[in-house]
C-alpha cells in the first residue's frame, strides 16, 4: 500500500524557489510513496469565534487533507526570521479545536529556502518549535538549509545536479525516519 506525503510550501508566490524545490523533493520520493501537495492560501485566518458547526470550508478541507497523509513534508521561505503567516495559519487551523489536532504523530521533514546566505536558518527553527509542540516528530539529520538558491536553479527552472543529490540524500534519510516510526 501507497504511503502518502503530505507537502506544504510556505511560499504563495507562483514563481517561488520553494515551490520549485517541492516539486523537486516530490519527485525524489522512492515507489511505494506518493506526495499530495496541500494547499494553504486560501485558508481563513484561525479565529475560534469560527469554531462553530459551520466552520470555514477551507479548514475542513486542509484538516480532511492532513488527515489522509502518513507524512508530512514543509518547505518553508524566512519571513522576518521566522515562517510566513499562511504556513503558521494552517498549522494553528490544524491543531484546533483543541484535543482535534490532526498533525500528530505524522513524522515531518523541514525545508528552509532562501535566496539568502543562511538559508531560512531562522523560520526553520522557528518551524520546529511549533511542530515540537504539534507532536510531529521531526528529521534532525541532515538539515536543510538552502541557501543562495538563485545560484542552484537554472534559467528553465531545473536544480542543478549536485543540489539535487543532496535533495535524494535529505529524502532518503527521512524515508529510513519515516519506517523507524511508522513500524
Amino acid at each position: 500500500m501507497s504511503k502518502t506525503i503530505g507537502i506544504l510550501v510556505g511560499s504563495l508566490r507562483k514563481g517561488s524557489y520553494n515551490l520549485i524545490v517541492a516539486k523537486q523533493m516530490a519527485e525524489l520520493l522512492p515507489a511505494g510513496y506518493e506526495a499530495k501537495f496541500i494547499k494553504i492560501d486560501d485558508v481563513p485566518f484561525y479565529n475560534e469565534d469560527l469554531e462553530t458547526e459551520t466552520v470555514p470550508d477551507q479548514w475542513k478541507r486542509l484538516r480532511e487533507e492532513v488527515k489522509s497523509v502518513d507524512g508530512l513534508y514543509f518547505v518553508t521561505p524566512e519571513y522576518n526570521r521566522s515562517v510566513p503567516a499562511a504556513l503558521k495559519n494552517a498549522l494553528d487551523v490544524g491543531s484546533r479545536p483543541m484535543g482535534k489536532n490532526v498533525w500528530g504523530g505524522k513524522p515531518g521533514l523541514v525545508m528552509s529556502v532562501s535566496p539568502g546566505g543562511i538559508g531560512g536558518f531562522g523560520a526553520n527553527h522557528h518551524l520546529r518549535q511549533s511542530l515540537v509542540f504539534l507532536d510531529i516528530p521531526t528529521l534532525q539529520q541532515p538539515e536543510a538549509y538552502i541557501g543562495n538558491i538563485v545560484n542552484l536553479v537554472d534559467n528553465n527552472g531545473k536544480i542543478k545536479d549536485s543540489t539535487v543529490e543532496f535533495f535524494q540524500l535529505i529524502t532518503d534519510k527521512y524515508i529510513e525516519f519515516f519506517e523507524k516510526l511508522t513500524k
